[in-house]
C-alpha cells in the first residue's frame, strides 16, 4: 500500500517545519509550498490525499486556493484542512462553506491536527 500524501501550504518556515516532521513521523510522504499559485501547481501536478491549507498566503489565498479546487471535478476527492490563526466564526463559516473538510485554528496541539488528518485520509 502506497504512504498517503499530504500537501502543506503555509509561508511561516517554523510551522512548515513542525507539520513536515509531525507529518513524516506519522507515515505521510509529505510535499510544502510557500503560496497559492504553488500549491494549486503542486495538486495539478501530483494531488495530494489531504491538503493542509494556510488561509493567509501570498499570491493566492487559502480562500481561493479552496474555492479552485472544489470548482474542479476531478479534485472532489482532496481532503482540505485549514489552518489559521483567524479563528473568528466568519472565517471558519467561509472555509467550510468554500468546501474545507476540516478548519484548524494556529496555535494547534499537533495531537488533534494529526487524528484529524489521518481521519481524513482515511488511515
Amino acid at each position: 500500500m502506497s504512504k498517503k500524501r499530504i500537501l502543506i501550504a503555509d509561508d511561516e518556515p517554523n510551522i512548515v517545519i513542525s507539520l513536515e516532521f509531525l507529518m513524516t513521523q506519522a507515515g505521510f510522504e509529505v510535499e510544502s509550498v510557500g503560496n497559492g499559485e504553488a500549491a494549486l501547481d503542486a495538486i495539478r501536478r501530483n494531488p495530494p490525499d489531504v491538503l493542509l491549507l494556510d488561509v493567509m498566503l501570498p499570491v493566492r489565498d487559502g480562500f481561493e486556493v479552496c474555492q479552485t479546487i472544489r470548482q474542479n471535478p476531478s479534485l472532489a476527492g482532496l481532503k482540505i484542512v485549514m489552518l489559521t490563526a483567524k479563528g473568528r466564526d466568519t472565517e471558519i463559516t467561509k472555509g467550510l462553506a468554500l468546501g474545507a473538510d476540516a478548519y484548524v485554528t494556529k496555535p494547534f496541539a499537533t495531537r488533534d491536527l494529526l487524528a484529524t488528518v489521518k481521519s481524513l485520509a482515511g488511515g
